[in-house]
């Protein structure tokens, strides 16, 4: 029956009725934190490319973790910033690596959050591409070694899941291998499955001093125009081992989000990134839009698109605002 016996609006007439009929919610337990651990000690330098975010040596990482565990922030996501670079990014296995110390700080300072670490080269090869290069192009199978020693040396230091987030052929598979051989099983990993090509990153790849040397990142990444794609990429690895796949990015992915949430049975994370967070922030400063607002109607939307957590620079604030 229609109007005037329908009247949608009575469902929107007070705060109380429209939370008791909402079927999305956002809680804190949605949210990851992202994290830039860098070398030194009692170092927190602000990163001008993310408002709001630093890079912290190991020490302050642990002070910071513990203060998103109290906000009630189940998991932080490590990213590294190493000392030196090499061709093969092997300080990113080898030594004493800068997130490991970090992984080690966060388990005594807050033991009850979940740490997830970033398993890629970019950051720590001298050329910033996420594999070895072999006649100037990226080399898929020279590089899933590589990365399986990066996996393995954060599992030893203590992390509770390793996300690869290369976009190499394989790697799920290589990496759960090697994880079992050397008895971490309960290592879980978390894939960045449909990591597509995509213009929102700069900001990140400034913070982590990524940014490639020459060329891009088309030849792995995926590419934005190819659903069918992403969709096998997903398939193959969840059948290699992955216990959780990711979109990368959110926003404009949100399509991708709800297909994967319709057609896989298993958690899902996206990645609500930095270009995407530093839209919202910039547009705020400019009085362009209230930044809370679209802040929460933004997190919402990937909830709401099918992601069970979402990785978010606006963890600590979406977590204060929900206190409000």
């Amino acid at each position: 029956m229609g109007f005037p016996i329908t009247r949608m609006r009575r469902l929107r007439t007070s705060e109380a009725i429209r939370r008791l009929v909402r079927d999305t919610s956002l809680s804190r337990d949605d949210l990851v934190y992202p994290l830039f651990v860098c070398p030194g000690n009692s170092v927190r330098e602000p990163i001008t490319s993310l408002t709001g975010c630093f890079h912290l040596s190991p020490d302050e990482a642990a002070k910071e973790a513990r203060a998103i565990a109290d906000a009630g922030i189940p998991a932080v996501l490590l990213f590294g910033l190493p000392e030196r670079k090499d061709a093969e990014g092997s300080s990113a296995w080898t030594g004493d690596p800068v997130v490991c110390q970090a992984i080690r700080q966060i388990k005594k300072a807050a033991p009850e959050l979940a740490v997830i670490t970033d398993v890629c080269l970019c950051a720590y090869t001298d050329h910033g591409h996420c594999g070895l290069l072999q006649n100037g192009r990226v080399d898929n199978d020279s590089s899933l070694e590589a990365l399986s020693k990066m996996a393995l040396c954060h599992a030893r230091a203590g992390a509770d899941i390793v996300a690869p987030s290369d976009m190499m052929d394989g790697r799920v598979l290589w990496i759960r291998r090697v994880l079992d051989a050397e008895g971490f099983k309960d290592t879980a990993i978390l894939s960045y499955s449909a990591k597509f090509a995509s213009a929102f990153y700069g900001p990140f790849r400034d913070a982590a001093c990524s940014a490639p040397s020459f060329g891009d990142r088309r030849s792995y990444q995926m590419d934005s125009a190819s659903a069918r794609q992403a969709m096998r990429e997903i398939e193959l690895d969840i059948e290699e081992g992955a216990d959780i796949v990711m979109i990368k990015p959110a926003m404009a992915y949100l399509d991708m989000i709800h297909q994967v949430r319709q057609r896989f049975d298993v958690p899902l994370a996206a990645y609500h990134v930095s270009g995407e967070y530093m839209m919202i922030k910039a547009a705020a400063e400019k009085g362009l839009l209230d930044g809370r607002q679209a802040m929460i109607e933004t997190l919402t939307a990937i909830k709401r698109a099918g992601a069970d957590f979402i990785i978010t620079y606006f963890a600590k604030e979406a977590a204060e605002a929900m206190d409000q």
